[in-house]
């Protein structure tokens, strides 16, 4: 939303408590531009639909100064919570005001689609559009109209083994996956013993493989939408000169508990780890760009295997837009890059990219990956280059290389409000924070 790292604009934990840290205040600083604040200095209509989960709970109630409309969108629907159902999710805005009733058949995914598809029709064609589609599926909880959770059903009944090796073949004949890669199996995330499916019990499997159709729905009816949001930008007559950009936040999560670890272990085939941690697996994530119509062609289905971050999509986007940091705004030290280069197949210069998450921590400089669980455990070094799937720890043979990347990443943590380090619980560190700290309404940032 800022082109930077999470806890210099006041979000380096999550939004659910205040902590009254500069890095952890749970809401956008007012200091930091958002993408929309700076694309509409280029003359841009600016449009959001979807979760938003920058404001802190605290102000919920009334717009505190922090709302989607508040922060550099023209137009917003949808919900300001990062949780919650897809049925009755809460709380809804329109723009800013609140929407206390949802109609019978409300379904959040056919919401944010109808909504985009909305305001596309009725953008004024003599500006150009900026959209941000934030789709909240395929987050739990697990719920989906049954019509289409029966039309995924048949397709998981093999199992997540068989699934697995399928999509690693897959993957190769793709050019996702070097060829000479095998397919390693995780089973320190399993407590050393990751278990097969004929494994699990009857109940186990058919578990496992109704809630795997279930989140296969979940996406499809997402997909759905945005084939509708495409077609209506190509019946507004703005196809061929839009770009479109289609990235996942993060790798699959293993709540859920057992079945929901093997349903991440099938997603995030094959690398290590979930969501909330900072290995391969919660990190690397699908990124895809195309342009409308006929532009660049030569380049249709090319991968990049140059590294890309979350904080590269503001530059990405001022210099598809031609638009500039506005002198106006502080902080115009954006530490990400343009894409665009990559997605033409040039090489780009080497760079240092930096991670924490719930004090998982990591550092990735050149072919060097440094990672650890969280602060309890021991910092880990990969050769990403070969072995991207982090299963063997180089730490021991190479201490001067851990000396030398750990050094690098607390510099940066000093320098971008990352310390101390809170490894608390979810609700105990909600709880400590809130009783420490009474003030949660966000208003005073």
């Amino acid at each position: 939303m800022t082109g930077r790292y999470q806890h210099e604009v006041g979000i380096g934990w999550m939004v659910e408590v205040d902590e009254h840290r500069p890095g952890y205040r749970g809401q956008l600083s007012p200091e930091y531009p958002t993408i929309a604040e700076v694309m509409k200095t280029g003359g841009y209509n600016t449009y959001m639909v979807g979760k938003w989960h920058l404001t802190t709970p605290g102000g919920y109630d009334e717009p505190n100064g922090s709302y989607p409309v508040q922060r550099g969108f023209d137009r917003y629907y949808g919900c300001l919570f990062g949780g919650g159902g897809y049925y009755n999710p809460k709380p809804v805005y329109n723009d800013l005001e609140k929407i206390e009733k949802l109609p019978d058949d409300y379904y959040y995914t056919k919401a944010i689609s109808d909504s985009a598809v909305s305001f596309v029709n009725r953008h004024d064609t003599s500006k150009p559009m900026f959209m941000y589609v934030a789709h909240y599926a395929p987050h739990l909880p697990l719920q989906a109209p049954k019509e289409y959770v029966d039309k995924c059903i048949d397709r998981y009944k093999c199992g997540y083994d068989v699934l697995r090796e399928k999509r690693f073949e897959k993957q190769k004949r793709l050019g996702i996956v070097p060829q000479n890669m095998e397919l390693p199996i995780h089973n320190r995330e399993f407590g050393g013993k990751r278990p097969a499916w004929e494994d699990l019990t009857p109940q186990q499997q058919e578990q496992w493989t109704r809630d795997m159709a279930t989140y296969a729905a979940m996406i499809e009816i997402m997909d759905e939408g945005i084939g509708q949001l495409v077609q209506a930008v190509k019946d507004k007559g703005m196809y061929d000169n839009t770009i479109f950009i289609l990235l996942s936040d993060n790798g699959a999560t293993d709540e859920g508990g057992y079945i929901g670890r093997l349903m991440a272990d099938l997603s995030n085939t094959p690398y290590r780890s979930y969501k909330q941690w900072v290995f391969q697996g919660g990190t690397s994530t699908p990124l895809i760009m195309t342009y409308g119509g006929n532009k660049d062609k030569d380049f249709k289905g090319c991968f990049s295997r140059q590294p890309a971050h979350i904080i590269d999509i503001m530059p990405t986007c001022m210099a598809i837009g031609g638009v500039d940091y506005p002198a106006t705004f502080s902080h115009p030290d954006l530490p990400g890059v343009n894409l665009i280069p990559q997605a033409e197949g040039k090489t780009t210069e080497p760079r240092t990219l930096y991670f924490e998450h719930q004090s998982s921590c990591a550092i990735i400089d050149g072919n060097w990956k440094l990672v650890r669980e969280n602060t309890d455990k021991q910092w880990e070094l990969i050769d990403l280059v070969n072995d991207p799937f982090e299963t063997n720890d180089l730490s021991q043979k190479y201490p001067e290389k851990v000396e030398e990347l750990e050094a690098k990443w607390v510099e940066w943590g000093n320098t971008h409000k990352v310390f101390p380090l809170e490894n608390k619980p979810w609700g105990d560190r909600i709880k400590f924070y809130k009783q420490k700290n009474p003030d949660q309404s966000g208003k005073v940032m």
